[in-house]
């Protein structure tokens, strides 16, 4: 369990001024490879299992549990069946683990008002999976004004999203909704070939695509900003 703050920490949840925030996605079982740095918020956006088991779900908390940050927010991906078949057990470990899991909801941590999902559009049957259109605008139509992180597996149409054969495979209808209410940064993942920070014309939202594990194997370093 998270360990209670020191005399001189503000306590869990309150304000800070600047939050050190440190992003990950897509470190699909590599996550022992890689070095956190202590900050005061963990994300995580998806894809942490290879083949979505029990066992490598369980793995993978336990690690997260493990690392300097004051606050753990994560994101299931579509690869990670588990989180998809057995909601209240994936809940349940993460409450246990102090890791805030979140699907299609908010949370406000540090002063910080984060909105997480794990849907994609759809792709080989793989979990969290919604048809492009009506299907899965339903589900960003959910996402509220006035974010300060919005964290989603997958990209928004046009921005980070660029796959190995040139094509733009984002969600169309996620790129919308960020337009008309625009975070002031959104992390994902999913597309690891295109990580990197990217910026819109006429949007304030810094994009962050912090895909870990590399297209050609190996692995990328933690990705690590302020808010």
């Amino acid at each position: 369990m998270p360990r209670p703050p020191g005399p001189s920490e503000p306590a869990r949840g309150s304000a800070l001024d600047a939050v050190t925030v440190v992003a990950l996605s897509d470190t699909h079982m590599r996550h022992r490879e890689l070095v956190v740095p202590p900050c005061e918020l963990l994300v995580h956006a998806g894809d942490f299992s290879r083949r979505g088991t029990s066992a490598e779900t369980r793995e993978f908390i336990a690690w997260m549990a493990s690392q300097p940050a004051r606050e753990k927010v994560l994101v299931a991906g579509n690869h990670d069946r588990f989180a998809e078949l057995e909601p209240e057990r994936l809940r349940e470990l993460t409450v246990r683990s102090g890791i805030r899991y979140l699907f299609d909801e908010e949370v406000t941590l540090l002063g910080l008002r984060i909105w997480g999902s794990p849907v994609t559009p759809a792709f080989r049957s793989m979990a969290f999976n919604r048809e492009r259109g009506a299907a899965i605008r339903r589900h960003w139509d959910a996402i509220p004004a006035g974010l300060d992180l919005l964290v989603t597996h997958g990209p928004p149409q046009g921005i980070g999203d660029r796959a190995f054969f040139g094509a733009h495979v984002g969600c169309e209808a996620l790129m919308d909704a960020v337009r008309q209410r625009p975070p002031r940064a959104h992390v994902f993942g999913h597309i690891h070939e295109a990580a990197g920070e990217y910026r819109d014309a006429g949007l304030p939202t810094r994009f962050l695509n912090v895909a870990i594990a590399r297209w050609l194997g190996g692995t990328r370093p933690a990705v690590t900003f302020t808010l």
